[in-house]
Formats: C-alpha cells, structure tokens, sequence
C-alpha cells in the first residue's frame, strides 16, 4: 500500500506591522523561545508530517536555516524558501517547492497552538474529502455593515457562521491547480487557500474542528494571551 507523503507550508515571511515591534512577530521570543519554534515544533512531532516546508522573506532566509533550523533540530525541515509580497504569493512558492508530496497542510507560523491532535483530525478528513480547513463556530453576533457611518444592513445567522483557522489542508494536485490559475485572473480579496480552490475549482471546501486556543498572534495583547496558554498548558502536563 502506497505511503500518502505530507508536506506542511509553515508561512513567516508576514511583516508583523500590527504588532508595533522591530522584530517581525514570528521571530519575537516567547519563553525562551523565537515564536516560530513552537509551531514548527507541532509539525515535526505530527506523525502525519512527513517534511515541513519553511517560507520567510529574503533577509531572514539564513536566519532561519542556521539559527531556527539547525539551532533547535528540525529534521522534518527540509526546505527554506523565499515568500512573496502578498500572502498567497508565498504559498504559491511553498507549493513550488513541494515534491511528491500527496496532501499539504498550509499554516500560518503564528499559530503556535495547532497541536499534534489538531493536526491529526484534519488529516483524517483531508483523506476522505480532499480538503479540510480548521475552524471552530462563531461565538459573536456577526453584523454585516456599509457606508461610513457603519449602517447595519444584516445578521447573517450565527449558527452558519465559523471563524477559519490554519492549518488548511488538501489535496495537493487540487490547491496546485487552483493556485496555478490565479495568476491568470483578478486575486482581489483573496485572504485564504479555501478562498483560492472555492473561486478557482469546482471542488468544494469543507471544515473540520479547530481550537479555540488556536489562535494567530498578531497583536501585543495576543502575546499575552498565548503566554497564559503556554504556562496553562505546562501546568495541565505537571499534573
């Protein structure tokens, strides 16, 4: 029986503007740690993943390489490669740079809590139904509004509504081709891979179970927040 081979795309080439440091978020420390590691960490423990694919911007390229990579032993790394201006821009590079590879889980590395379990049930999905992108059920009322003035047009129901996390996962020749086309056409408010096979194949996008403490750090006050998750979770394991 043929082994179905995972490559993971681990996204840290973002500029981190919102998080008003020097320092690009992915690389800031966080318990001893640059923030990126934990998340590369998650993927290299994943029995699932098989290589991890590391995209960054063009100065932080060795950076990575010699003091992430070698520093810290991430033997499932297997490549660092250059991003792109935009988001999908650098996935697109990631894609690129896959070989073999059957499904890939695309992630943003700064959502350090995509624990081994996360990762697990989304691979049991993407197997059956050749996507699955991680979300959880929105706990807000969504209000949908225009004009200066923010008028309320609508409230969608919140019982269809998810907030979409990483990773996202798929089916590699599907987000490939979706990826491949984009180029070709308008990519105007592309904000997520699901966003790219939905627009740009027939196949459909479906969700699996996500975490609520999976979230993307990308302001000051989020630092905080997973700084009490870390130490939550160290105290759950010294029970």
């Amino acid at each position: 029986m043929k082994t179905e081979k995972c490559t993971a795309i681990v996204l840290a080439a973002g500029q981190g503007k919102r998080m008003g440091t020097s320092v690009q978020k992915q690389f800031l420390n966080l318990q001893g740690r640059p923030l990126i590691c934990y998340t590369l960490e998650n993927f290299q423990r994943a029995d699932c993943i098989h290589e991890i694919i590391l995209v960054t911007g063009k100065e932080s390229l060795e950076y990575c390489r010699k003091e992430i990579v070698e520093t810290y032993g991430y033997t499932k790394v297997k490549k660092v490669v250059e991003g792109g201006k935009e988001r999908y821009d650098s996935v697109y590079q990631g894609l690129l740079a896959c070989q073999g590879a059957d499904y890939v889980f695309i992630h943003d590395g700064a959502r350090i809590f995509a624990d081994e379990k996360l990762i697990s049930r989304g691979y049991e999905q993407v197997q059956h139904l050749g996507s699955a992108v991680a979300a959880v059920p929105s706990k807000d009322t969504i209000k949908v509004a225009a004009g200066p003035e923010h008028q309320v047009e609508s409230t969608p129901d919140r019982s269809s509504l998810w907030c979409i996390q990483t990773p996202q996962i798929f089916a590699y020749d599907r987000i490939r081709a979706a990826y491949d086309k984009i180029y070709e056409s308008d990519r105007t408010g592309i904000t997520d891979d699901a966003m790219v096979l939905e627009r740009f194949s027939e196949h459909k996008v479906y969700l699996f179970e996500g975490s609520y403490r999976n979230i993307k750090i990308t302001t000051p006050e989020d630092l905080l927040v997973a700084e009490a998750f870390l130490k939550a979770e160290q105290q759950e394991k010294s029970v």
